[in-house]
């Protein structure tokens, strides 16, 4: 087979990179129509007409949980996941595996080059006792030609590795990974509780215009596009819960979405060293902040897990 003509499914994804700056447009839209909706249509303007404490309530929560989601939004946007810095080598594995490579081969040619990995796999792709070739043992990217850190995945989309990553999202047009976890899992959450709180508070309109009554002062129009964000919260909640049940799930366990498909059943995961650890590796130590899309430099400092390159297991925490 001629590899030249064979097509790459993952390259033609590459291409469709674009596909998420216009969702970034989408969102602005879906905030911007709910923002009219909430604001401008029923809460606004009976606040200033008749005002409440359930009104003030609604209004302040509804502007508390917009600007925590949209910080928390262009975070994950603007913020690296995590790279690997060229020619990075895993020193601390390489006496680990020393042994499993040929005499006459230097350690050093594993991560030379690719075809060094391709024309002599009789010096370097011996397989390991666990069953883990040398290639993956030494952490050493094919594709980048570059070391590789533990937890870390090459991402075909951004056409690099990603330090502990969890999935390329075309929503904020990035990888999430070891670097901005956290601010996807809280722009999860305060999206996931910004829709809820949209359905329940569009609630009382819907019954005002559907109890055959007069006392409403909606127009077709208003109705129109308290219906069309109506519809569009629900749907977004709905999706948003499994969503984020499952990365809480994801979080405590210390696994990623890529790592969940490398977990063997029966068997404990290695990085599983207790929720309150797991919790700590991706929002840090500090309470105060757990709930902003913010690290303190002590916990930078000294948490490596934040910092995408080192991962301490339950053997270690249990010695």
């Amino acid at each position: 087979m001629d590899h030249n003509n064979t097509i790459n499914l993952f390259n033609l994804c590459s291409g469709l990179r674009f596909l998420g700056y216009f969702m970034i447009l989408i969102f602005i839209a879906l905030v911007s129509l709910t923002y009219y909706a909430l604001v401008f249509i029923t809460w606004g303007p009976l606040f200033f007409h008749s005002p409440s404490f359930l009104s003030f309530f609604i209004l302040l929560l509804f502007h508390i949980l917009l600007i925590l989601l949209i910080w928390c939004y262009f975070m994950v946007v603007i913020n690296d996941p995590g790279s690997v810095p060229q020619n990075w080598t895993p020193l601390l594995q390489l006496e680990e595996v020393g042994a499993s490579v040929n005499a006459t081969t230097p350690i050093t040619a594993a991560f030379s080059t690719t075809q060094v990995v391709e024309d002599e796999p009789n010096n370097i792709s011996a397989s390991s006792s666990n069953g883990l070739d040398l290639e993956t043992r030494l952490g050493y990217c094919v594709k980048c030609q570059n070391g590789k850190p533990p937890r870390c995945h090459h991402c075909s989309l951004c056409n690099r590795c990603v330090l502990k990553m969890d999935h390329h999202c075309i929503w904020v047009v990035n990888c999430v990974g070891a670097r901005n976890y956290k601010y996807f899992l809280l722009f999860l959450l305060y999206t996931f509780l910004e829709t809820t709180l949209v359905c329940l508070a569009m609630v009382p309109s819907f019954i005002r215009f559907f109890d055959g009554g007069m006392n409403h002062s909606l127009s077709p129009g208003d109705f129109a596009v308290i219906f069309l964000a109506s519809i569009l919260n629900l749907a977004f909640a709905l999706s948003l819960l499994c969503f984020v049940m499952m990365h809480i799930s994801l979080l405590l366990s210390n696994t990623t979405s890529v790592e969940v498909y490398e977990k063997t059943k029966g068997v404990r995961w290695r990085y599983d060293i207790g929720r309150k650890k797991n919790f700590e590796q991706v929002f840090g130590s500090k309470k105060f902040l757990w709930l902003l899309p913010m690290f303190s430099k002590e916990d930078i400092d000294n948490i490596p897990a934040l910092r995408g390159f080192e991962f301490p297991t339950h053997s270690d925490v249990d010695v």
